[in-house]
C-alpha cells in the first residue's frame, strides 16, 4: 500500500494528544476520523487507517485514551482485555466527543479535505454514532457499536447518512438490541443497517479469534460504497 503515515499532535485546552495520520498516495482526499476499539490505536487500527488511505482517504485516528496514558496499545486477551474494559469504563463520553471534535477540526484543515466521515469499531462504533448525532461529520459508519441501543433517544438528532454493521452471532450485542435499533430508524432512509450471518463481535479484526473473513470483506465493501456516495 502506498501511503504516508505519521503521528501528529492535536491541541486542546487540556493539553495535546497524538493522532495517527495516514495519507493516500496523492496526499489529498476526503477525510475519515477513525475511532478505535477499546484496545487503543494499536497495530490493527493503524492497518485499517493505512487501508482506507490506500483507497484514497485522508485518515486521522485519535488516541482516545490519552488522558489515562499516551498511545496505549493492548492485545485482546487476559490482562490486556481487563485493562481495555477498565479504560473504556473510565472514559467520559462527553469529553471524548470534545477530543473527536478537535481531531475533526484538524482533519478539515488539511489540504484537500472537504467532507469528513467517522468510522468506528466497537467502542469507536458507539463514538461514531454520537459523533453523527452531534453533527460533527458528514456521514458515519459504526461497526458493532455496543451501547447504541441504549442511546436511541438521540435518533432524532441523526441528520446525516449512517451505516451500521452488526454480527448475527455477536455475544456482546444481542440480536434484540440490533432489532431495537433497526425499528427506531426504520423511517429514516439515511440510516442503513447490515447484519452478517455467523459473525461474532470484532469480526473485522484479523488480529482476533473472532475475525470472520467473509463478513469483514462484505462490510468493507459496503463501507467503501457508502463512503464513496456520501463524502
Amino acid at each position: 500500500m502506498e501511503t504516508n503515515s505519521q503521528w501528529i499532535d492535536i491541541e486542546t485546552s487540556d493539553g495535546k494528544f497524538g493522532a495517527y495520520l495516514s495519507l493516500p498516495r496523492g496526499g489529498k482526499g476526503p477525510g475519515i476520523v477513525l475511532l478505535q476499539e477499546i484496545f487503543g490505536v494499536n497495530q490493527h487500527i493503524r492497518n485499517v487507517a493505512d487501508q482506507y488511505a490506500a483507497d484514497g482517504y485522508v485518515v486521522l485516528a485519535p488516541d482516545m485514551f490519552w488522558r489515562q496514558g499516551a498511545r496505549i496499545e493492548l492485545g485482546y486477551d487476559g490482562d490486556d482485555w481487563q485493562r481495555a474494559v477498565a479504560l473504556m469504563q473510565a472514559t467520559d463520553f462527553a469529553i471524548a466527543q470534545q477530543d473527536i471534535a478537535a481531531t475533526i477540526k484538524v482533519l478539515r484543515s488539511l489540504d484537500g479535505v472537504d467532507k469528513v466521515a467517522s468510522v468506528g469499531y466497537c467502542f469507536g462504533g458507539r463514538l461514531s454514532y454520537h459523533t453523527a448525532a452531534n453533527g460533527l461529520v458528514d456521514a458515519a459508519v459504526a461497526y458493532y457499536g455496543g451501547g447504541i441501543q441504549n442511546a436511541l433517544d438521540r435518533a432524532p438528532e441523526i441528520k446525516v447518512p449512517v451505516l451500521m454493521h452488526f454480527g448475527a452471532a455477536d455475544s456482546h450485542i444481542p440480536l434484540d438490541a440490533v432489532k431495537s435499533i433497526a425499528e427506531r430508524f426504520e423511517d429514516n432512509e439515511q440510516v442503513e443497517i447490515h447484519v452478517y450471518e455467523g459473525a461474532e463481535h470484532g469480526f473485522n479484526c484479523n488480529h482476533r479469534g473472532s475475525y470472520h473473513q467473509r463478513a469483514a470483506a462484505e462490510a468493507r465493501g459496503n463501507s467503501l460504497v457508502f463512503l464513496s456516495e456520501q463524502i
